[in-house]
């Protein structure tokens, strides 16, 4: 059994800690790691032949959770186990939402990583005992977590759509200026308003969270 494994962490101390846990399995093959949660997609964009991924919560430009649940929606094969020190309701709430499999704090040693990395290939959920007790808590009682400010209620025009779905296809922007007769300015004002809109950073990410939010 040769298990490949991808890691989401922005602390290279922390990463090279669990990279060493790894190196202890024959079984376990690290294959990379990003250094936030878009970086891990761009890389899963050339490979995603990847069985689990360690996944951190709070990185710089995309947070574990939002990589989540866009990962889980363009490869459902793959498992994600949260690895983190955020043992608060509302992380452990959105992660299960975003439909991570399991959910670890970072002490956790590497023989019981190993454990839990093969129980969530088996079809199990693993958990950290008190993220498992948190968790039983909040199917008893259900946080309500304010949505009223998430990026669904945002609203594109049609021409910053149509700017999009010319950016997921690899355009640049004097191709997409060229194709909707407009100045490359122009095209640049929009991106501006778009990224704004997103709350994102560069191209990769706004393609990503206007396809995970079905804005294009």
């Amino acid at each position: 059994m040769n298990l490949k494994i991808a890691i989401a962490e922005d602390n290279s101390f922390l990463a090279k800690a669990v990279i060493e846990k790894l190196s202890f399995f024959n079984d376990l093959n690290y294959k990379f790691k990003g250094i936030n949660g878009a970086e891990l997609i761009g890389k899963l964009e050339v490979n995603h032949n990847i069985d689990v991924i360690l996944m951190d919560i709070q990185m710089p430009e995309m947070d574990g959770i939002t990589a989540t649940e866009i990962i889980k929606s363009k490869y459902p094969h793959i498992k994600i186990i949260m690895l983190t020190v955020f043992d608060d309701d509302e992380n452990i709430f959105k992660a299960i939402k975003a439909g991570a499999n399991g959910y670890l704090l970072k002490e956790i040693d590497a023989e019981n990583l190993h454990k839990c990395i093969l129980e969530v290939l088996n079809g199990g959920a693993p958990m950290t005992p008190s993220i498992a007790l948190k968790t039983l808590n909040l199917l008893r009682n259900p946080i309500i977590i304010d949505t009223s400010n998430e990026i669904e209620k945002i609203k594109l025009t049609n021409r910053e759509t149509e700017i999009l779905e010319h950016l997921s296809k690899g355009l640049n922007y004097n191709e997409i200026a060229e194709n909707l007769i407009i100045s490359p300015s122009t095209v640049r004002k929009h991106i501006e308003n778009i990224y704004k809109k997103l709350q994102v950073h560069n191209k990769m990410e706004a393609v990503l969270m206007a396809q995970k939010h079905k804005l294009i």
